[in-house]
């Protein structure tokens, strides 16, 4: 297999996901528990409301919930462990794509700073670990359930190729993805432009994740509020 197809598949997300879930759960410890309530994003938001209804405390909860799809995808990935061999150059070529594609988002957005992140962090800690929790939970939560629960939605309704019903469940977790980040007492302020900002960085996003897979994807989504955030300080 080449570098194209296993670099898509899940093992190799799995591997690559792993850094960027140990620098935020490790970057949690250094935000207070006041400001965790204030600080979030649209994944926080509503994965925290879902697991205070089981009395978790949301922030910290999350790391337990991403954990354990952790454990899910490697039972299921147990079998190839044996049969592939895992490079590590192909590892470190994903994290260089991923800056490609997190340089190119940028690009496609740089008209508007901020189009994917708002850095609520009172302390560059605090806003570094936002946007590495951004690409990786808010990927996970907006392309990967998002899109799968949507196109099977859409399977049950219309009898619509599987094709079809994945782009157009993509189309729509990019209109959600938008539209979260203007919720809660902490959401921006709506805006049109705004949210049609989002609304295509979504589209790209989705597309990435369709042809690269969740970790590429992930990454991408990470690097490129990093850059944005070391644009807004730069500037600030």
């Amino acid at each position: 297999m080449t570098y194209w197809s296993q670099s898509r598949s899940p093992l190799y997300s799995f591997l690559l996901t792993i850094p960027l879930f140990i620098i935020y759960e490790v970057g949690i410890f250094f935000i207070s528990k006041d400001d965790i309530l204030v600080i979030r994003n649209g994944a926080d938001a509503i994965m925290r409301q879902l697991l205070e209804h089981f009395g978790v405390i949301g922030l910290y909860g999350i790391g337990a919930v991403f954990l354990f799809g952790f454990i899910i995808v490697y039972l299921q990935q147990k079998q190839l462990w044996d049969s592939t061999d895992v490079h590590i150059d192909y590892l470190l070529l994903m994290v260089g794509e991923s800056v490609v594609w997190a340089i190119g988002l940028y690009f496609l957005l740089s008209n508007i700073l901020i189009g994917l992140m708002n850095p609520t962090g009172k302390i560059i800690i605090q806003q570094v670990t936002l946007a590495v929790g951004a690409g990786i939970y808010e990927e996970f939560l907006f392309r990967v359930l998002l899109i799968a629960g949507l196109t099977a939605v859409l399977g049950f309704i219309f009898q619509w190729s599987t094709s079809v019903r994945r782009w157009a469940a993509m189309i729509l977790a990019a209109g959600i993805f938008s539209a979260f980040h203007f919720m809660g007492e902490y959401g921006d302020f709506f805006s049109m432009d705004l949210f049609f900002v989002r609304f295509f960085a979504g589209l790209v996003l989705g597309v990435v994740y369709f042809i690269r897979g969740f970790g590429i994807t992930a990454y991408a989504h990470s690097i490129y509020d990093l850059i944005v955030l070391t644009q807004l300080t730069i500037n600030s």
